[in-house]
């Protein structure tokens, strides 16, 4: 269902690939959706706790702060308890970034104006190159540099460029050329416009965000706008969508604006109505119930739930499975667009979840047809 249609294909910018551990960032590599712990890192269960919770959600990538000797004491027991890279985040203190890089960082993420002089940038950038780390350059337009905001007046996106211009710079007069870049601001139209600026300008991989882009919803709308209009430009790579709200919720959101825009396909993407007085079943009460029963749904796949019959019969004919509500408690199931059979309200989700967990099955086993629409019928 939904074949790629011209006026729905992003043309990606071309850029060269680095590997974050295992993970191929840039080139032509998935996109790839990254979060950051807030537990204590120097708590190590707790911090590894969460790490899991984030890659039971499809995180690809995670960042660590490292702000403390302490913090990075057993950094080696996080790295090699999680299953996907973790990104060491460095501020200051350059020898934060060699222990977290000798502990197994896949990579660090720095400003290498901000660790001190050349000889201190020198020694993280062996240290990176001894242990096979990335670098992530990380502009923020909260922390401009003293010199910078002088020149411009406010952090504009000439400065956030130059700011990133110099960083690159740092590293390639070392010979290092693993890295990627951020420009990151709260401010929606200065992000996107120094992000486009610095696209024109380097072909290294680009980490998308908006930074401090505030609460789960606040936030999701602001990132939307923000890594959404980029994402539809072609421009970036992995992105991070920064919210006050726990890290899986950040991956979730991340994943749904992938989803959203076809660059991504990981579970299950469900199609809904807002609802009115036509619908034949609660439809918020049941898109929240499905949402969360699918959430362990990792294979791509579309379900429409619509509750009447203006349009849903449209929207299932679109998706892998629909539900249109029905009058009397009774209503339409759609199999790959076409109708199929009825389902009581009281048999509605039960039956719906069985579906997509059998079908999710049958594509993982490599079937090339999903459903037997004749013995679903006769159950």
């Amino acid at each position: 269902m939904n074949a790629i249609r011209p006026w729905r294909t992003i043309e990606r910018r071309d850029c060269r690939q680095i590997m974050v551990g295992n993970v191929p960032v840039g080139g032509d590599a998935p996109i790839t959706v990254q979060t950051m712990t807030n537990t204590p890192t120097e708590d190590v269960g707790a911090t590894i706790d969460q790490i899991r919770r984030c890659e039971d959600v499809g995180a690809d990538i995670i960042r660590v702060s490292c702000p403390t000797e302490e913090s990075t004491e057993n950094f080696d027991q996080i790295v090699k308890a999680a299953q996907i890279p973790i990104v060491a985040d460095i501020h200051f203190h350059y020898k934060r970034a060699l222990e977290a890089a000798d502990a197994g960082a896949a990579c660090l993420r720095i400003n290498p104006g901000n660790i001190g002089g050349s000889d201190r940038v020198a020694e993280v950038v062996r240290a990176a190159k001894a242990n096979g780390c990335a670098i992530r350059i990380g502009v923020n337009a909260g922390s401009l540099e003293r010199d910078l905001l002088e020149k411009y007046g406010e952090p504009c996106p000439d400065a956030l460029v130059e700011s990133a211009l110099d960083h690159i710079k740092l590293l390639q007069d070392h010979d290092f050329h693993e890295f990627k870049v951020a420009v990151k601001a709260s401010d929606v139209f200065l992000a996107v416009a120094a992000y486009h600026a610095l696209a024109e300008t380097v072909d290294c991989p680009l980490h998308l965000g908006i930074t401090e882009a505030g609460g789960l919803i606040g936030g999701t709308v602001k990132s939307s706008i923000g890594i959404g209009s980029l994402l539809w430009a072609g421009i970036g790579d992995t992105i991070r969508v920064s919210l006050s709200a726990e890290p899986e919720q950040e991956v979730k959101v991340g994943f749904e604006m992938l989803k959203a825009l076809g660059l991504r396909t990981r579970g299950v993407r469900v199609v809904s109505c807002p609802s009115c007085s036509r619908q034949g079943f609660d439809v918020i009460r049941t898109v929240e119930a499905l949402e969360s029963r699918l959430e362990h749904i990792k294979t791509p796949m579309s379900l429409s739930v619509l509750g009447c019959v203006v349009n849903g019969p449209g929207e299932a004919r679109e998706t892998d499975i629909g539900l249109t509500g029905g009058g009397n408690g009774k209503h339409m199931v759609y199999l790959s667009g076409v109708k199929n059979h009825h389902i009581e309200s009281e048999d509605m989700l039960g039956h719906i979840v069985k579906l997509v967990e059998e079908k999710a099955a049958a594509i993982e086993a490599g079937e090339t047809t999903a459903f037997d629409p004749h013995a679903v019928a006769a159950e």
